[in-house]
């Protein structure tokens, strides 16, 4: 698998190095806007970041202020920002609360838009519009997916609205009072062909409970079936784990 590959011993140790390698971003300019995902895996890494910004001097914090420019991946169809398992509602829980930012620049698709289709369009050509993504932070689903590209995923995959497996859905309940049924049944994403057009990829992966999947990236060859697998050829990949995820 090309790329460079980190291993941590424990996850907080793991969610401080995601936190740097963001920080770094920031304090470069973000000549290209940062790409953000959501999920159980950015808590603690949304938490270190919060934690390193919050330190530094009044007049850098200022500025990370102002040069902050995010897309997210994607929304739930039929959440809005008031929705409490919106991934909007989460980035405002996570970052843009914590930070100060003006909500504007940490942007998402329009979960609430009367028609997800054309949403999905008119993100990709705001992501496109911005000049593309810059650092692409990814979380690896449990069934391959990154964003919401559920399998079968090939690596021309545009932005798009579609439905969530049971999987996915299973996997996101957390949020959702434990309850899959809970969870949107549908939602919008940037495409593989966004997020491979990225300058540069760091996908996070922690837990033993993603030691399988994670091992399937490892050792298959790019395919359909894991389009996670997509990313191995992405001369600007960065894998982060830690040793649960690697051994299980």
């Amino acid at each position: 698998m090309a790329g460079r590959f980190e291993c941590f011993e424990q996850p907080s140790a793991l969610a401080g190095r995601v936190a740097e390698l963001l920080h770094q971003e920031l304090s470069g300019g973000l000549m290209r806007p940062l790409g953000l995902a959501t999920g159980r895996t950015m808590e603690p890494v949304y938490a270190a970041l919060v934690a390193r910004l919050l330190a530094l001097p009044p007049d850098q914090l200022n500025a990370v202020r102002q040069r902050w420019c995010s897309f997210n991946l994607d929304e739930y169809v039929g959440l809005g920002p008031t929705d409490c398992g919106s991934f909007a509602a989460e980035m405002d829980r996570q970052l843009v609360g914590p930070l100060g930012l003006e909500p504007a620049r940490v942007q998402l698709p329009d979960g609430l838009a009367a028609d997800p289709v054309a949403e999905a369009r008119r993100y990709a050509e705001a992501v496109g519009a911005a000049g593309g993504i810059g650092l692409q932070l990814l979380g690896l689903g449990s069934n391959g997916h990154v964003g919401f590209n559920e399998p079968p995923c090939g690596p021309h995959a545009p932005s798009r609205s579609l439905s969530l497996s049971a999987a996915t859905r299973r996997q996101n309940a957390a949020a959702f009072g434990g309850d899959p049924a809970r969870v949107p049944a549908g939602a919008i994403t940037l495409g593989l062909e966004q997020i491979l057009g990225a300058e540069r990829i760091l996908l996070v992966v922690s837990g033993a409970a993603k030691a399988g999947i994670l091992a399937r990236l490892l050792r298959e060859p790019p395919g359909p079936s894991l389009p996670a697998s997509w990313l191995q050829g992405h001369p600007g990949l960065r894998l982060i784990v830690d040793r649960a995820a690697l051994e299980g």
